[in-house]
């Protein structure tokens, strides 16, 4: 009777000891219900996986003993919140990389709880709240970056503890006060531009280039020194400067060393400084005697010029255009010359940033007209030291200087990545200018309507997708700052493209500025048909104008064509009348046509403009809805490439590369 009680106790210990190794059966279920839960929270139609399946068979999951190690689910579709008790409890995760998605709200609060965190990449998502300070307790975290989100406080300072970390990347977020006072003696890769940082560059931190804290208003280091702050000079720790003090000998004759030196100075030695320096003084007058007056030729000259100029007829200044500015800004003495010859006019920069150029480098600078907007003349203009800038001549702007300064001061404070940033402005009694930085790829209606012959580069969809998702986050930037914003003038001429085919939104709040515009029943094809004053319009009109532009994105025809299919209709008219009948092929942009697998996501974007472009303001959606619509549809079609890419055996595309860079920066 005792043998039953002895095998069933040896049974109770064997399953103690069996539960208790690590990486057993039931830890890599438990990680497979988490995945689970993580699927039905931000995942529940892009991610294929079979609960019947091992987790470490699914996609995006790989593992090593027995556990979940590694998560991999860039640009799937992912949307919404990530709750607690799905990322959290996977316990031996090294890599979790979900960037490129929709996800939002804050980071789960257990997060901090992996341990074993070696890469976290959440860039290029909606997350929100404060950069959690538990963060600070994943000791093996080589490789953070939470760029591209919507994270504001401040940086925490606890990431000092992170002392593995090579890797910190926090650009594009809302994050504001100073950067604490890091020493990570093994980071590599630094930047936290385009945040509403102030203060001073961390000593540690200098060492970082300027592009990794551009668009803030820090200071210090790469971005020169800050207010009060004495630059170092590299002679002031030479031994040269420090030979006397290396010279008094050690001993008790040493105060009489000294005594003897200063007898020596008091000679031949001081009245040989006093000769020499009164000579460099004698030589820096009689060149500071010579700069003013070839200064004073110059401006005579320069003054000269833009008076000769300002006389000729405006054709003729349209010829000479890419003779100056001060020529090419309108041709006649009343607007050029006074604000040249005043003086006391100048150019007023944004952000704290330092006068790299004033406005006599500007009337000097060789100009050539870009175009003639709603709101004035645009213009390309080219400084003698070789910077490029965009100016906007404006008209109609009858406004005190007052009211000029305080919103121009408005549309300065817009900072966002997707904007074209306002550099200075100008405000005198004859001229308004504004000065903006350069998009050297034009606009994008030039892209689409120019040079359509055989030597032509078409847009592929990617590129037009990328281009209008950068559009749609700028509007969706401007309306967060209440229901009153709006941009007003939204159009393919106004989004411009970086040379890497980046979207920026120009013209922003100008809308501010301008007085009553001579021809306000003009229809420019993008206006919502509630709009009756082109000065205010709301933000659902702004919805209808980039339903438009989605329209002319997909279609290649401009609305501003005075005939569609023989017919005076306009662009969102015209698509429904073929829609109402089928999807017909005929709508889309024959360029588009020609690559595979597209169709889908055209569809979706076609759907998604007409919806933007309703005849009632009501039946309008939200632009931030329009954004994670865009963002959804950009990350099927990369899912959907990536599966044509394996279907057909090729390289991977750009998404697979990025995983592969997961990959390396883990091991």
């Amino acid at each position: 009777m005792a043998t039953p009680p002895f095998f069933f106790g040896v049974f109770l210990v064997s399953l103690v000891l069996m539960s208790s190794i690590p990486g057993g059966a039931p830890d890599l279920a438990a990680d497979g219900a988490a995945l689970l839960a993580l699927r039905a929270a931000v995942g529940r139609f892009v991610l294929p996986w079979n609960a019947s399946d091992s987790p470490c068979t699914w996609q995006g999951v790989a593992c090593g003993s027995s556990r979940v190690t590694a998560l991999r689910l860039p640009a799937v579709g992912l949307i919404g919140s990530i709750p607690a008790g799905t990322v959290g409890n996977l316990s031996e995760l090294r890599v979790l990389s979900l960037r490129y998605n929709a996800l939002s709200g804050d980071l789960p609060p257990d997060l901090p709880a992996l341990s074993e965190l070696r890469n976290l990449y959440l860039q290029q998502n909606r997350f929100s709240g404060e950069i959690p300070p538990a963060l600070g307790s994943l000791k093996n975290l080589v490789r953070l970056n939470l760029a591209g989100n919507q994270f504001s406080d401040g940086i925490p300072p606890e990431l000092n503890n992170l002392t593995r970390l090579r890797t910190l990347y926090l650009e594009t977020n809302r994050l504001a006060g100073e950067i604490p006072r890091f020493d990570l003696s093994n980071l590599a890769q630094f930047n936290a531009s385009f945040n509403q940082l102030n203060g001073s560059i961390p000593s540690a931190l200098r060492g970082f280039p300027a592009s990794a804290f551009l668009a803030t208003g820090l200071c210090g280091g790469p971005l020169g020194p800050c207010p009060g702050e004495i630059a170092p000079s590299p002679a002031a720790n030479s031994p040269s400067s420090q030979g006397p003090v290396a010279q008094v000998p050690v001993g008790g004759n040493a105060g009489g060393a000294a005594g003897n030196d200063e007898k020596k100075l008091s000679g031949g030695a001081i009245a040989g400084i006093v000769i020499g320096s009164a000579v460099f003084l004698l030589i820096w007058l009689i060149l500071l005697i010579l700069l003013c007056r070839r200064s004073g030729k110059s401006k005579t000259s320069s003054l000269e010029a833009v008076e000769a100029r300002g006389k000729q007829s405006e054709a003729s200044a349209a010829s000479e255009r890419d003779k100056g500015l001060g020529g090419a800004a309108g041709g006649n003495v009343q607007s050029a010359t006074p604000v040249a010859a005043a003086g006391a006019e100048k150019l007023v920069f944004f952000g704290g940033r330092a006068a790299l150029f004033d406005l006599e480098d500007l009337l000097r600078a060789s100009a050539e007209v870009l175009g003639k907007g709603t709101f004035g003349t645009a213009y390309k203009a080219v400084l003698e030291m070789g910077t490029t800038l965009a100016v906007k001549r404006l008209r109609d702007v009858a406004l005190t200087e007052r009211e000029f300064r305080e919103k121009v001061e408005v549309i300065g404070a817009m900072d966002h990545p997707t904007l074209v940033p306002l550099r200075a402005y100008l405000y005198s009694k004859d001229e308004k200018l504004l000065v903006y930085d350069y998009m050297p790829l034009g606009s994008l209606s030039a892209l689409l309507h120019g040079n359509r012959g055989s030597g032509r580069t078409p847009l592929n969809l990617e590129t037009r997708i990328g281009i209008v998702l950068a559009a749609a986050r700028g509007i969706e930037y401007i309306h967060s700052a209440g229901p009153w914003a709006s941009h007003g003038n939204i159009k393919s001429s106004n989004i411009l493209l970086t040379k890497s085919y980046e979207g920026r939104l120009s013209d922003h709040g100008l809308a501010l500025l301008a007085g009553p515009i001579s021809s306000p029943t003009r229809v420019s094809g993008y206006r919502a048909p509630e709009v009756t004053d082109p000065c205010r319009v709301s933000q659902k009109a702004d919805v209808y104008s980039f339903g438009v532009l989605l329209l002319e994105l997909l279609t290649g025809k401009a609305p501003t064509q005075a005939l569609l299919n023989d017919e005076g209709v306009d662009l969102p008219r015209w698509v429904r009348s073929i829609v109402r009948d089928e999807w017909a092929a005929e709508v889309f942009d024959p360029e588009l046509l020609r690559y595979q697998n597209v169709e889908e996501e055209m569809v979706q974007l076609l759907q998604l403009a007409i919806n933007c472009a309703a005849q009632s303001p009501d039946m309008r959606p939200s632009m931030p809805e329009v954004v994670v619509r865009i963002e959804e549809i950009r990350s099927r079609r990369a899912v959907h490439r990536e599966q044509q890419d394996n279907a057909d055996g090729l390289e991977d595309g750009d998404d697979s590369s990025s995983r592969r860079t997961d990959s390396i920066a883990e091991s």
